[in-house]
């Protein structure tokens, strides 16, 4: 039994007990008593019963104590028959209105149904207590069934959502709003406990082994079901607080998005929040409580904890404002634990939550910091910083740069940073803003780590299910930013639901089939949400406001100003109605209208930090705190809130351009990710509701309850069902219910549901417009049904009232037919016993008697038949009788059974009796105790009455007061002037200072600058040195090659027999570089390829760079500057070091040539052997040209060793220089010291006279204010004095105004009055004999109700005075101190005419009784205001009913429509042609543009092969004189002769196949060429057909145009903003073209540059081998350079360390100087101006100058002292540094032989390592470039694609205006007058079109000018290649003369500079140059001429 009642028990909070809805009595007392709502202030709504109806006021019967009473006919609302009481689904209510929803709600609430639908919402009311319906046995009953089988739940709600998941694989959404304390928190723990219990992958496998109802459920959660459940402890710890509404109110939303895999099990949870109240870190309302964290750590944390986190007590933290107050029912203490159990539970490490509750308690210290404000300043200091150290340590910061930070934090003044004192407040507010940011920025990192934890699972999420619980609509008295985003919120949820709604009922009657004009309901609310978001024309609130944050002088004021400038006209925007309102905007929202107070509304947006201290944070050694803080870039810094006041615009936002991201643009990002999410899903709605404000369970508050249905958008909903058909019936139910109406509709027999319900409705004579007829069900409007349920009701009522009459008559017929055989019996019978009494005395009778017995003997046999066939008929009348008995039984069980339930009703009825008895009674106490305020409340007026007498006494006393303060006043007139002149000159001289500091502060970065040069400087020096030592490097290089080559050719004179060889050899050669030829020339020929895709690439990458920075490029070009600077240094080395290796080469080529002449001369020698006197002259010629050579190398050598002492002493004498310049710093540092001193000694005297000046002004000055505060409170007493008087002046006049006009009235009333009384007093008179005694009764029930009526209106009347009484006392009570001002000046006017004043208060007196009777009427006027408001809403309802008639008009409407549609497109044909037209113009200059860069990438190609064709001619030119030169040598060898005969042959083939390769190229060409002529003839010729199809098109659209001008108007401004837009695309285009030229030249440049580095990377390759030998000769010579170079950089190092120290000391020691003399003149300067006050302080200033010698005497001692310490820091340093150079001495000594031995290795290495960089940065460099110019290609692809979105948008932009343009076609006639307007913006457009045009001939004319500059280039180049043949020859004639051994000599025409230009880039070679670099060349070959 016990377990039954505890199964049943729940039932009673789920299930409506139905008997006693379907009670037969209580529907025959709706219908009997026409019961209805009337509205009542205490109840809400009451019902009544109708009584009599008299025009638009109805006399009704209160049901509750039986009173009547007269109520407008609007006032009323139509009550529900008792069938619909305690309805699951408010939206079957067939009458929707608000009393029914409300009596629905509280009938369900009363009953313990705490959960009711309301169409898509289910509405849930706190209950205040717990209730069992939240078991596992209730989730297994809610489990796998569908929503209508089952009572209102959460679990329904989410077993609905999590079946539609699976089914449908559609996400979902469950969303909870409500107000705080209804319980969103709790119904979302509900939905993550059902689906955690029903969802759990655990649990699905196990739950076949357990049975359906086991009486203790094993817990089956798995560990993340787990954990998600233990994820709300740890947020509600770090997000909830007490409030005075709820004891663990939830402080943000959150959106809970739990993850489900394809069989719904969760895999997955993550939690967004949004909107946490921060600012509740910092201060709290009275009785409300921070976040429970604070206390749970507090109550919970061990002693080991709270040592390590720094805790104290409750009441030591500034933030904690109220203390510690305790939550009844829980311990803080065990809360903190759970918290901990649960974070490790998540996973939570040791370290994190020890991190987590370091920042906790560090969030209490910030509250802790208190400041100071100076005592002459305003600036804040902070006395102590224990605290301070406190949360530096817990944070990790250093403390004096935390304090620095605060107090004098670094700002960005322009492009500098200046350090600017905080006052007090400013200190405050940034370590208020820092606890808020910290606790934030915690509880962000908290729902991320949750979330980590959450989502750690690996199975894919296939659908989600989300759980919004988000603060529902709030409307205080007055509302801020917070309220506003929260509102915002809620109006699209509420948008959301409405369309949903909206998708539904449309699903729904497209499945029935029904014709509905369907209404977005979603659309209503557009208009409020667009006044909030909308972005621009006009900007909404959030923009408005975010555009404010951006402007430097902005506040609160310009932002409402300019909201109402832009926004005034808006429909759902209103300006306060009275100057005096608090508010400053209103907004009609949903759910009504909402003031808003704009507040500190900017700093709320931009929510600025302390950025020193969050860098200082960012770089804290705690790690977790450096992660909270790393998006430090992203804050709103001071430099940004100063510059709200102080800077420019835009200063002090180029910093941080595009990081800055307001409060409002991330809540409308988040927002709008929320709802972009909540689209995707399909909706659940949960509204919660507070029933009370005392947390009371069992009580509801209508208006509380009414109020929140308003905002939740539970009434909007029923608003919306009624403009449909809410209202649906099955067939069968309703032919079943309502048949009996239609009784002979229907024929006998079957007949199909609809066609029933057709022919019922057609007998019922329903309006078609109430009703439509679907597939399945028939739909009805609201109030139809109720209306059937009264006609069936009073037809039953009919039925029955006949079927009683038949039974009564039927029962007396009966009685009366027995009464009949009665009376007939009787007389048998009385006949018959007179007949017995005749004949019993008489004989024969006897006989007749005794004899008849015995005849009937002879009968038996008959009778015993006659027996059997009786006994048969009775034994089936007794199987009859018995049935009947049976069937009687039953009937007298059902009745018992009826009987019984009459008797529980007639119970129930007896306890509503009851209770109504109790409120009867209840109400009489009230009246009684109403009756006592009432004369309470009269004794208070008089008191009230006495007070104001008193209050005029001291009125009176307060006019003498206010005498004496005026003349006090005017003596501190004169001493605030005084002080404001002091004041003047003082602010003179702090402007002074400051302009000062600038100056120095500029001096001092110009000796930065300076600094910066001269270190520059020494760098040069340094860099110099090393080229010279390198220089000498290479020298003797040289010299050891020289001496190298001697020895060769000494050797290979003895090895002439090997030349045969080596010609056979040079002949290969020259077949493989033959080859190689031919590869390079197709290598060639891929470059020219590739080049043009790296052009195209490069067109990208300029769209790239123009995308950059103006402030970039600035800082980009300075850079390019210095960048070119030193390009053009490193290419000048590089030339040199070239031209070396050049020259190097060629040296050795000319010994290769030499030695393989010797060869050849030798075996010419052998095989000849004559030894003719020719040849002997040639040896000795030979021998002396070798001892020549000899000579030269020696000259070199001696030349080399003589440039190196030079060197050598050039150095010296720098180093003895420098060591000057620091002998002469530090006698000047010795002088500037001694100055300091001085300077010192004078600082210090008037550092004490400036705090005695300051001490006095700061003194002088708190005076100042003192008496400034009173002359301001003086003054503004006086104008709220005049201002009043003048106000009541104004009053008095209205008020005799209006008194005379109402005394005209009064008398007319009279009048009439005295009319009626005579009349009535007539048909008193008539009717007096007729109707007394009725007159009697009647006037008895009347005066009754009257007189209770009237005492309802006094009491209401008398509340009503009360609260005005208490207003205007309070209103008195302000204005008495400002009337006592005022009549003071009054009296002393008005001495004389005292007694016309007092006439005047007699008149006020009356007037004041006047207007309380006006008022009074005023009050009546607006209770009619508010009848005519009623019947206004029932006509709109009316109205809604008739706009289905409209329906036909929209059809015509739509017929015009599409007419207008016609125009519309003919008009988009138009601009269509026209945008094609353009569309062509601009692929011809694409076109253009391409065939341009293929001439130039020909061109460049012809270039090369011209190149190519000339090395070629050369080489040939080579090869010849070789042959002619052998030839010539000897004609003996014709062997050899033969051999290069053929040689030359092939060769010459091969040169005849290049010239013809060459001529094809120049006819490609030539042909390109062709074709890009006729190209640009062709696209002349297409512009100038595009030029006369755009005149003639333009004609054709200035005619249609000028037809069209009128209905263009409102499309002008789009058309002016495009246009802006349009010019600044052509300047951009500029712009990039200009870019693109720069671009291409730049590629030019590269171009040249890579074929130049693939000719060193050849040449290198080559070197390579010459490099390996060279390195062991360069070794000995190195070694001995390289140890001086390191002892040299030695001593610069120290030199320049010196000079720096040197120069830091002369810049301190200036800087002091000026900061000295600075101060001196400063006070120089207030000793001047302040010698007219100095006499006052001579005293004074005696004391101090004896203070000051004291104070002299002790500085002297202590220069003394400094001089002693100085003298030994000098002796110090110098035995420092005699040991530091003894130390350098021997370490060089000892690592000369080691670094010697590692530097040769390391540079072998580092040759073979160069080599390798080499060879594959030349490669990667080409990849990566390739790459680059590829990845550019596609990013300009993918621009052009987006600028051909852009363009398709553009179109579907025009398309738009096309549409608008139908809307402006009824406003043709009114705009002809502006078509002039139009032709004179066409005229403009012409002239930009021409301009345009002008434009376009211009960038051709510049391509022309790039193709001339070409063509200029490659004359250029053609010079510069016969210049280079000519030097050829020069050098071939040179050689011939060598072998000749003819004298060489130099032509001319190389004398002078020349010079060269290659591109831009000039080469010059000066005369010492080019004969330096020739020597190099012809020493080894020519001798010299002596």
């Amino acid at each position: 039994m016990a377990q039954r009642t505890g199964q049943e028990d729940p039932e009673r909070y789920l299930f409506v007990d139905r008997a006693v809805i379907y009670n037969p009595a209580t529907q025959a007392d709706w219908t009997a008593k026409k019961l209805v709502w009337i509205p009542s202030e205490r109840h809400g709504f009451e019902g009544a019963s109708i009584k009599e109806e008299r025009d638009d006021e109805v006399l009704v019967e209160l049901a509750e104590n039986g009173k009547k009473a007269v109520v407008n006919k609007d006032d009323i609302q139509k009550m529900n028959p008792p069938k619909f009481s305690k309805v699951e689904d408010m939206a079957e209510l067939t009458c929707l209105n608000e009393a029914s929803v409300l009596h629905n709600l509280k009938d369900r609430y009363y009953s313990g149904l705490i959960y009711t639908y309301s169409g898509l919402f289910c509405v849930v009311i706190n209950p205040y207590k717990n209730l069992p319906i939240y078991s596992e046995n209730i989730i297994e009953m809610y489990r796998g069934k569908k929503r209508h089988e089952m009572p209102p739940h959460i679990y329904a709600i989410s077993e609905s959502a999590y079946r539609c998941m699976l089914q449908d694989r559609e996400d979902q959404s469950i969303l909870c709003t409500g107000e705080s304390g209804a319980g969103k928190t709790e119904n979302t723990k509900k939905v993550i406990q059902y689906l955690a219990h029903v969802a759990s992958s655990h649990k699905g496998r196990k739950d076949h082994n357990i049975p359906p109802e086991s009486p203790k459920p094993v817990k089956h959660q798995g560990e993340l079901e787990r954990q998600l459940l233990q994820a709300n402890p740890i947020l509600e710890s770090f997000g909830n607080a007490k409030t005075v509404k709820n004891d663990n109110s939830s402080r943000f939303g959150k959106f809970i998005r739990i993850n489900f895999d394809v069989t719904g099990y969760i895999v997955g949870a993550n939690i967004e929040t949004y909107l946490l109240e921060k600012s509740r870190a910092v201060r709290q309302a009275k009785d409300e409580r921070t976040f429970h964290i604070f206390y749970q750590l507090l109550a919970g944390a061990g002693e080991h904890l709270k040592a390590d986190l720094l805790l104290e007590g409750f009441n030591s933290y500034r933030f904690l404002s109220n203390g510690y107050i305790p939550i009844p029912g829980q311990q803080d203490k065990d809360n903190f634990q759970e918290t901990m159990e649960a974070m490790h539970i998540m996973g939570f490490s040791h370290d994190e939550i020890l991190a987590m509750l370091k920042v906790v308690s560090s969030v209490l210290q910030f509250g802790n910091i208190s400041f100071k404000k100076e005592r002459n300043t305003d600036q804040a200091s902070m006395p102590e910083n224990t605290v301070a150290q406190k949360l530096c340590h817990l944070l990790g910061m250093n403390v004096m740069e935390f304090t620095r930070a605060i107090l004098t934090p670094r700002i960005k003044v322009g492009r500098d940073y200046v350090q600017k004192a905080q006052t007090k407040e400013q200190a405050d507010f940034a370590v208020e803003a820092l606890a808020k940011a910290t606790y934030e920025r915690l509880f962000r990192w908290l729902v991320h780590r949750i979330n980590k934890a959450l989502d750690r699972t690996k199975r894919q999420g296939a659908s989600f299910i989300g759980i919004l619980d988000i603060a529902g609509f709030e409307i205080f008295e007055l509302n801020s930013f917070e309220q506003l985003c929260i509102n915002y919120t809620n109006e699209k949820l509420q948008q959301l639901f409405n369309h949903t709604m909206f998708i539904l009922e449309q699903e729904e009657y497209q499945r029935e089939g029904i014709e509905w004009n369907f209404i977005d309901f979603g659309l209503d609310l557009q208009p409020c949400i667009d006044l909030i978001e909308r972005p621009a024309n006009p900007p909404g609130v959030l923009a408005l406001l975010d555009e404010e944050c951006w402007f430097p002088k902005a506040t609160d004021k310009t932002f409402v100003e300019k909201l109402v400038q832009e926004q005034g006209t808006h429909s759902k925007f209103q300006k306060p109605r009275q100057l005096k309102d608090k508010a400053d905007f209103c907004i009609i929202h949903y759910a009504g209208r909402v003031d808003y107070k704009a507040d500190e509304w900017l700093m709320k947006n931009m929510d600025p930090l302390n950025d020193n201290v969050a860098t200082l944070l960012h770089q804290s050694s705690d790690k977790f705190i450096a992660e909270l803080w790393k998006d430090v870039d992203r804050i709103v810094g001071l430099d940004q809130v100063t510059g709200m006041t102080e800077t420019a615009f835009g200063s002090a936002y180029k910093t941080k351009k595009g990081m800055f991201r307001t409060v409002g643009q991330l809540y409308k990002e988040s927002l709008t990710k929320l709802m972009a999410t909540l689209r995707n899903t399909n909706p659940n709605f949960v509204r919660c509701i507070i029933p009370n404000h005392e947390k009371r369970a069992g009580k509801l508050d209508p208006h509380l309850v009414l109020d929140q249905l308003r905002c939740n958008g539970v009434l909007e909903g029923i608003r919306i069902c009624r403009q449909g058909f809410p209202n649906r019936i099955v067939f069968q139910e309703f032919r079943q219910r309502y048949e009996i109406l239609t009784p002979n509709a229907i024929p006998k027999g079957f007949m199909d549901g609809k066609q029933a319900c057709e022919r019922m409705i057609r007998a019922l004579e329903l309006d078609p417009n109430l009703y439509r007829i679907g597939q399945s069900k028939i739909f009805f409007r609201a109030g139809v049904l109720a209306h059937l349920e009264e006609e069936r009701d009073l037809k039953i009522t009919d039925i029955i009232i006949f079927f009683q009459a038949v039974c009564r008559g039927y029962l007396a017929r009966k009685a009366f037919a027995k009464k009949q055989q009665q009376l007939s019996a009787l007389k048998v019978l009385q006949r018959n016993c007179a007949a017995y009494l005749k004949l019993r005395h008489w004989q024969w009778w006897r006989v007749f008697t005794k004899v008849k017995p015995l005849l009937q003997v002879t009968r038996q046999e008959e009778e015993l038949q006659a027996k059997d066939e009786e006994l048969v008929k009775v034994r089936e009348k007794q199987w009859k009788v018995e049935a009947e008995l049976e069937e009687m039984e039953r009937k007298h069980q059902q009745l018992l059974e009826e009987k019984n339930i009459l008797a529980e009703q007639l119970q129930a009825e007896t306890e509503l009796f009851a209770e109504a008895e109790e409120m009867r009674a209840r109400l009489a106490a009230k009246k009684q105790e109403l009756e006592e305020i009432l004369h309470d409340l009269e004794s208070r007026v008089e008191e009230e009455e006495e007070r104001n007498q008193v209050l005029q006494n001291e009125k009176k006393k307060m006019q003498g007061h206010i005498q004496d303060l005026e003349e006090q006043l005017d003596e501190e007139e004169g001493a605030r002037q005084k002080l404001q002149l002091e004041k003047v000159t003082a602010e003179a001289k702090i402007k002074k200072m400051e302009e000062e500091i600038l100056l120095l502060e500029d001096q001092n970065s110009k000796f930065l600058k300076e600094k910066k040069l001269m270190e520059d400087r020494i760098a040069e020096c340094t860099s110099q040195l090393a080229e010279e030592e390198e220089k000498a490097k290479n020298l003797a290089k040289l010299k050891n090659k020289q001496e190298m080559m001697i020895t060769d050719l000494e050797e290979r004179l003895k090895k002439e027999e090997k030349t045969r060889q080596e010609l056979e050899k040079a002949k290969r050669k020259l077949d493989g570089e033959t080859t190689d030829l031919q590869d390079q020339i197709a290598e060639l020929q891929a470059q020219i390829e590739e080049l043009k895709i790296q052009l195209a690439k490069k067109e990208e990458e300029l769209q790239a760079a123009l995308a950059r920075g103006d402030d970039e490029a600035v800082q980009k070009n300075n850079a390019l500057k210095l960048i070119r600077e030193l390009q053009a240094q490193i290419s000048e080395l590089q030339e040199d070091l070239e031209s070396e290796k050049a020259s190097r080469n060629k040296a050795d080529k000319q010994k290769r040539d030499l030695s393989e002449e010797l060869e050849a001369l030798k075996t010419e020698l052998e095989d000849t052997l004559d030894t003719t006197a020719a040849q002997q002259e040639l040896r000795t010629k030979r021998e002396q040209e070798v001892a020549e050579l000899k000579k030269a190398l020696e000259e070199e050598t001696k030349n080399h060793e003589a440039q190196i002492q030079d060197i050598r002493q050039r150095h010296a004498t720098a180093l003895e220089e420098l060591s000057e310049q620091l002998e002469q710093a530090k006698r000047f540092k010795a002088n500037l010291e001694k100055n300091r001193q001085c300077l010192e000694t004078d600082n210090k005297e008037l550092a004490c006279e400036v705090k005695v000046l300051q001490q006095v002004r700061s003194e002088s000055e708190h005076k100042r204010k003192k008496l400034d505060g009173l002359v301001q409170e003086l003054q503004t007493k006086v104008a709220e004095g005049e201002r009043l008087r003048a106000e009541l002046a104004e009053k008095g006049n209205k008020l005799q105004n209006e008194l005379d006009n109402v005394s005209s009235l009064l008398e007319e009333a009279e009048k009439k009055g005295i009319k009626f009384a005579k009349d009535a007093a007539s048909l008193e008179s008539q009717l007096q004999d007729t109707q007394e005694l009725l007159q009697e009764e009647t006037r008895q029930k009347l005066s009754l109700s009257s007189r209770i009526r009237q005492l309802e209106e006094e009491k209401n009347n008398l509340q009503e005075q009360q609260e005005e009484e208490e207003e205007a006392q309070k209103s008195l009570e302000k204005q008495v101190t400002a009337l006592q001002s005022q009549l003071a000046d009054a009296k002393k006017k008005v001495d004389d005419d005292l007694g016309t004043i007092e006439g005047l208060e007699e008149s006020k007196k009356k007037l004041l009784k006047d207007m309380e009777i006006l008022s009074q009427r005023l009050e009546e006027k607006a209770m009619a205001y508010d009848k005519l408001e009623k019947t206004k809403n029932r006509l709109q309802q009316e109205l809604d009913d008739l706009m289905v008639d409209l329906d036909h008009q929209r059809q015509i409407v739509s017929n015009l429509e599409k007419k207008q549609k016609k125009f519309d497109q003919m008009l988009a044909e138009e601009k269509n042609i026209s945008a094609r037209y353009a569309e062509e113009r601009d692929r011809a200059e694409a076109e253009a543009r391409e065939k341009e860069t293929k001439a130039l990438s020909l061109a460049r190609a012809l270039e090369e092969a011209l190149e190519a064709k000339e090395e070629f001619e050369r080489q040939n030119k080579q090869f010849r004189t070789d042959m002619e030169d052998l030839m010539s040598s000897k004609d003996d060898v014709g062997k050899n002769v033969h051999e290069l005969e053929k040689s030359k042959r092939t060769l010459e083939q091969q040169v005849e196949e290049m010239r013809t390769q060459l001529e094809e190229l120049e006819d490609e060409l030539q042909a390109t060429e062709d074709a890009k002529l006729r190209l640009e003839v062709n696209m002349q010729a297409l512009k100038a057909q595009c030029e006369r199809d755009l005149q003639a098109r333009e004609e054709q659209n200035e005619e249609k145009k000028r037809l069209l001008v009128k209905q263009v108007r409102e499309l002008e401004a789009e058309l002016e903003d495009e246009r802006k837009q349009r010019a600044l695309a052509v300047a951009s285009k500029k712009k990039m073209e200009a870019d693109l030229k720069d671009l291409e030249a730049q590629i030019e440049a590269a171009n040249k540059a890579r074929d130049e580095a693939i000719k060193q990377l050849r040449k290198l390759q080559a070197q390579m081998k010459d490099y390996q030998r060279e390195l062991e000769e360069a070794r000995a010579s190195r070694d001995e350079i390289f140890a001086q170079s390191k002892e040299n950089e030695k001593k610069l190092k120290s030199l320049e360390a010196e000079i720096l120290q040197l120069q830091e000391e002369l810049a301190a020691s200036e800087r002091a100087r000026r900061h000295a003399e600075q101060e001196r003149d400063e006070l120089a300067d207030e000793i001047a101006s302040s010698a007219s006050g100095k006499s006052a302080l001579l005293d004074e200033k005696r004391r101090l100058e004896t203070r000051i010698a004291q104070l002299e005497e002790e500085l002297e001692e202590e220069q003394s002292n400094l001089e002693l310490l100085n003298d030994r820091f000098r002796k110090t340093t110098l035995q420092v540094d005699t040991l530091n150079s003894e130390l350098a001495a021997e370490r060089s000594a000892a690592q000369k032989s080691e670094n010697a031995r590692q530097q040769l290795e390391r540079h072998n290495k580092e040759l073979k390592a160069k080599l390798q960089e080499l060879e594959g940065s030349a490669k990667s460099k080409f990849k990566a470039t390739i790459s680059a110019l590829e990845a550019k290609i596609g990013q300009l692809e993918e621009q052009l694609e987006q600028e051909a979105k852009e363009r398709a948008a553009a179109n579907k932009l025009v398309r738009r205006t096309e549409k608008k343009l139908k809307e402006v076609f009824m406003q043709v006639e009114d705009e002809r007058r502006h078509a002039d307007q139009y032709k004179e913006q066409m005229e403009k457009a012409n002239a930009r079109m021409k301009q345009l045009k002008r434009q376009l001939e211009e960038a051709e004319e510049e391509a022309t000018r790039a193709n001339a500059s070409r063509r200029k280039l490659q004359r250029e180049l053609d010079d510069a290649t016969e210049a280079s043949e000519g030097l050829s020859r020069e050098v071939s004639s040179l050689r011939n003369r060598l072998r000749r051994g003819g004298p060489i000599t130099f032509s001319s025409s190389r004398s002078g500079r020349r010079q060269l230009h290659i591109e831009g880039a000039s080469l010059e070679l000066s005369d010492d140059d080019a004969e330096s670099k020739g020597s190099d060349i012809n020493e080894p070959q020519a001798a010299p001429t002596e």
